[in-house]
This record gives structure tokens, C-alpha cells and sequence, in this order.
């Protein structure tokens, strides 16, 4: 029957009208003690919007695989241009070990929300073997932590970014020196002082005195 079809439909469509007018109105009224309760709560509401901002953040810059390989490329070319006598030994290591498991295929990326890790496998998973086709022996989760090679967090990678300080430094070099002068310490003030006063001196015209004869 048409007449009973438009009944079931006005029936439908008010059903449907009043479940919109109260999810607009939950909606009004969270709102609405959201507004209020930040109001009343300004240092809380602050604390929160900076943490969630934060985590906003952290999120948007974090690294990815083509980030961590730039950045190895970098560190790679920049250890390149110095003598092997000149470059940090611990630099050296880290980079070439990395650059190693790079070209064999064996570097993986994951993403953990705010930060990204990268750690090693044992295979390559192009190559043709049981094992790395199998994802049976993948690497389990549970190993990753003892895998990891560099954790990624706000736009950079910091242990090898803490690997490259003084990379142009060789630390051998100083083995044989005496315990208190392979540790370098900041000038005092007053050593500070005095060298500047020496350099100020040492610009300074040489007078000369002439020595008369004494009669």
C-alpha cells in the first residue's frame, strides 16, 4: 500500500531526525564543558595542549629510511674526505659497519608513532634462501630491541649523529700522551685574561732606550 509506505518512511526519517538532534546536542554539550572546563583550568588545559602539540610534532618530523640512508651517505663522504690517519676510529667503525649491512640488504625501518628504528636482519629478502623467504624465521619482535642500530626522533638520528662528534679527530693519537693532557678542560678567566693581555702586548711598537755616555 503507497499510503502505508509514506507512513513507514515520515515514521524513518523522524526516528532518524531525533538520533541527529541528540548527537548534536552531546556534541553542543561536550563542547560546551570542554570550553569551561579550560576556562576554570587554565594550567591544566595548557600542560595538555603542550603535550599533545608536542607529540604532533614529534610525529611530523619523524625520520624515514630514505632520511637514515641521506644521512649515512653524508657521514660516509664526510669520513671519506679525510686521511685514515686524521678520522675518528670510533666514526669509522659505526659508518663503514652500517654502510656494510646497507649494501647487503640487511637494514629494516620501522615506524614506532613518535620515533622510527633501525635495526639489522640476517637476511637480505631478495635473496633466494628458505630462510629469508620464510616468514616463519623473520626476525620476531622480541629481538628488535637487541637489533636496533640508530633510533630516529625529532628529525634526526642521534646515534650516529653521536658517533660523528669529532669525527675528524683520531683519539689514538693521544694514547701516549699523559692521563691529564688527553683531557682537554675550558681556560679559566683569569687564563683567558692573561692571554689576551699577552696578545695586546705583543702588537705593541719595541722601544729602544738609548744609553748616553756619562761624563
Amino acid at each position: 500500500d503507497p499510503l502505508s509506505c509514506l507512513v513507514e518512511l515520515s515514521v524513518v526519517r523522524s526516528e532518524h531526525g531525533v538520533w541527529c538532534r541528540s548527537l548534536l546536542s552531546d556534541y553542543k554539550e561536550a563542547c560546551r564543558e570542554a570550553v569551561v572546563g579550560a576556562w576554570e583550568r587554565p594550567l591544566r588545559t595548557s600542560v595538555y595542549v603542550t603535550l599533545l602539540g608536542g607529540a604532533w610534532a614529534c610525529f611530523c618530523t619523524k625520520p624515514d629510511r630514505l632520511s637514515f640512508d641521506d644521512a649515512l651517505l653524508k657521514c660516509s663522504n664526510q669520513l671519506g674526505l679525510l686521511s685514515p690517519w686524521i678520522r675518528s676510529g670510533i666514526s669509522d667503525v659505526h659508518v663503514q659497519s652500517l654502510v656494510k649491512l646497507r649494501n647487503e640488504g640487511r637494514l629494516r625501518h620501522a615506524s614506532l608513532g613518535l620515533l622510527s628504528v633501525v635495526y639489522y636482519a640476517d637476511y637480505d629478502p631478495d635473496a633466494m634462501l628458505y630462510e629469508a623467504q620464510c616468514s616463519n624465521l623473520s626476525v620476531p619482535w622480541r629481538e628488535i630491541p637487541q637489533r636496533v642500530l640508530d633510533i630516529g626522533f625529532a628529525g634526526n638520528w642521534w646515534i650516529l649523529d653521536s658517533k660523528m662528534k669529532d669525527y675528524d679527530v683520531n683519539e689514538d693519537e693521544f694514547k701516549h700522551l699523559p692521563a691529564h693532557m688527553q683531557v682537554m678542560s675550558p681556560p679559566s678567566v683569569e687564563e683567558v685574561e692573561r692571554n689576551e693581555k699577552l696578545h695586546r702586548e705583543s702588537w705593541l711598537p719595541v722601544s729602544v732606550k738609548d744609553k748616553g755616555d756619562k761624563n
